[in-house]
C-alpha cells in the first residue's frame, strides 16, 4: 500500500466523488467559502458526503468562519475533518478544536522563509498542517489560485510537528516533483485538475494520483 496520500478539494457533484474514490485519494474537500467556484452549501455537501465511501475523509474548507456558521454546518453535514483556511489564530484553532471534536488542519501560507516559524506555531494546536502558496494582497480567493511557492524554503527541514500537506500549484505534471524535492507525502490539488472553474475531470484526478504514487481503487 502507498504511503502517499491526495485530497481533492472542491468537489461538487456525486460525480466528482467517484472520481477522487475510484483514484484512490484518500481526501474528499468541500469548499463552504461562499466566493469560490467550488462553493456548495449544505444540503448539497450533505448529500455528497453521504455519497462518499466509507474511508474517504470528508474535509470542510471554511474561512475565518463563526461558531455559528460552524454549528450550523456540522449539524447539517457528517463531516470528519475542518479545514481552516483563514487568518485563525492558534487560540481559535484550539477553540475549533475543543468545541467540535473534529481533527483540524490549518492551512498555512507560504511566500517565503519569513513564513515557515508559523508550522511550529501552529503545529502545537492543529491535527495537521496544509502549506499553500501565499495569495496575492487582491486576491479573492485565500487558495485554489493555481500558485506555487518556492519548494526549496522545505527542502531540508527535518523535523515537521505534525502531519503536513503541500499545496499551491500543484498538477498532474509537477506533483512528484514536488514531493521528491520537499519530503512531502500528502498532497492537495483544486483547479488542476478542472476543466473549467468548479468542474472536476476525473481523468486529471486519475493522473494526479497516480503521479502522487497512489494507486487506484479496483473497486471503484
Amino acid at each position: 500500500m502507498s504511503q502517499s496520500r491526495a485530497k481533492i478539494c472542491g468537489l461538487k457533484t456525486p460525480a466528482d466523488v467517484d472520481a477522487v474514490a475510484a483514484a484512490g485519494a484518500q481526501y474528499a474537500g468541500f469548499n463552504f467559502f461562499a466566493k469560490s467556484p467550488r462553493a456548495v452549501d449544505f444540503d448539497t455537501a450533505r448529500e455528497l458526503c453521504i455519497h462518499a465511501p466509507v474511508g474517504l475523509a470528508k474535509v470542510a474548507l471554511v474561512v475565518d468562519v463563526d461558531d455559528a456558521f460552524l454549528d450550523a454546518l456540522t449539524d447539517a453535514v457528517p463531516l470528519d475533518m475542518l479545514q481552516l483556511h483563514g487568518h485563525e489564530s492558534p487560540e481559535r484553532v484550539q477553540e475549533v478544536r475543543a468545541r467540535y471534536g473534529l481533527p483540524v488542519m490549518k492551512v498555512l501560507g507560504i511566500a517565503d522563509a519569513d513564513d515557515l516559524p508559523a508550522i511550529d506555531t501552529y503545529g502545537d494546536v492543529a491535527d495537521q498542517l496544509l502549506l499553500d502558496a501565499k495569495p496575492p494582497k487582491d486576491a479573492v480567493l485565500p487558495g485554489g489560485n493555481g500558485l506555487r511557492f518556492d519548494w526549496t524554503l522545505l527542502a531540508d527541514r527535518k523535523f515537521w510537528p505534525r502531519p503536513w500537506m503541500l499545496a499551491g500549484g500543484l498538477d498532474p505534471d509537477n506533483v512528484a516533483e514536488a514531493m521528491q524535492r520537499t519530503g512531502a507525502t500528502q498532497v492537495d490539488v483544486a483547479s488542476a485538475v478542472e476543466s473549467a472553474p468548479g468542474q472536476k475531470d476525473a481523468e486529471l484526478i486519475r493522473q494526479f494520483c497516480a503521479n502522487a504514487g497512489i494507486t487506484s481503487d479496483p473497486q471503484a
